[in-house]
């Protein structure tokens, strides 16, 4: 009976040790660096701004994340389902912020702005009349998220058209409705507050002096593939 308990301890050990070097191994989410400088996108995004919501909020969602997978990898070794149920809304929030921004600073750059070109201007005329009617679509979407969220230009593979979506707080396009994210407007106020006070559509304005057309185009490209 002593042996068959000192059987189970070691066990036990050796699973809890496997769980640990699994999730020591694993490798961990880090906040990208951008390719511009913070002040880069002013007048229309300010320094203080871009600062505190890359190197904070986006920061934040990456540590949390980390986190949370750490917690569900340990509930998914051990069988725990209840745990990882619980888990679910912790992931889908953290993991849509580290996904959202991580497509957001290359949506921007200082030399961004003007109409895309090519094969993207192309798409946009076929689905939306004209590049200022696909402009008006998306900023009136963008502004009438309720609370915070973002709005989107996806593109949805099945029909090989481009879509405009608006997802509530941190839910990933591609998770949520299938659409492969091209282009997103981040509309939480941590994005524009201490710029635009509470006036949202003249933040929806100016940043598309900052949209990054040759980051979107390729993202078309690739969600073609």
């Amino acid at each position: 009976m002593l042996c068959r308990v000192g059987q189970i301890r070691r066990c036990a050990a050796s699973l809890s040790q496997t769980i640990n070097q699994v999730a020591a191994s694993r490798q961990k989410h880090t906040l990208p660096d951008l390719t511009y400088d913070y002040g880069a996108l002013e007048p229309h995004i300010s320094a203080e701004i871009m600062q505190l919501h890359h190197s904070k909020h986006h920061a934040t969602y990456v540590n949390n994340l980390n986190v949370t997978e750490e917690k569900y990898h340990e509930a998914l070794a051990k069988g725990d389902v209840t745990a990882q149920v619980a888990l679910q809304p912790a992931l889908r929030f953290n993991g849509g912020g580290h996904i959202n921004h991580t497509i957001f600073w290359t949506n921007l750059s200082p030399n961004g702005g003007g109409e895309p070109q090519g094969e993207l201007m192309e798409a946009i005329k076929r689905d939306f009349g004209s590049y200022q009617k696909m402009k008006e679509k998306i900023s009136a979407a963008t502004v009438a998220v309720q609370g915070s969220g973002w709005g989107w230009l996806g593109y949805d593979k099945e029909s090989g058209r481009l879509r405009i979506a608006a997802c509530a707080n941190q839910d990933p396009l591609q998770g949520t409705t299938g659409l492969i994210p091209l282009l997103g407007i981040d509309v939480w106020e941590h994005a524009y507050y201490l710029q635009y006070k509470n006036v949202r559509p003249d933040y929806v304005k100016a940043i598309w002096n900052v949209i990054n057309w040759e980051n979107v185009s390729e993202r078309l490209q690739s969600a073609k593939k």
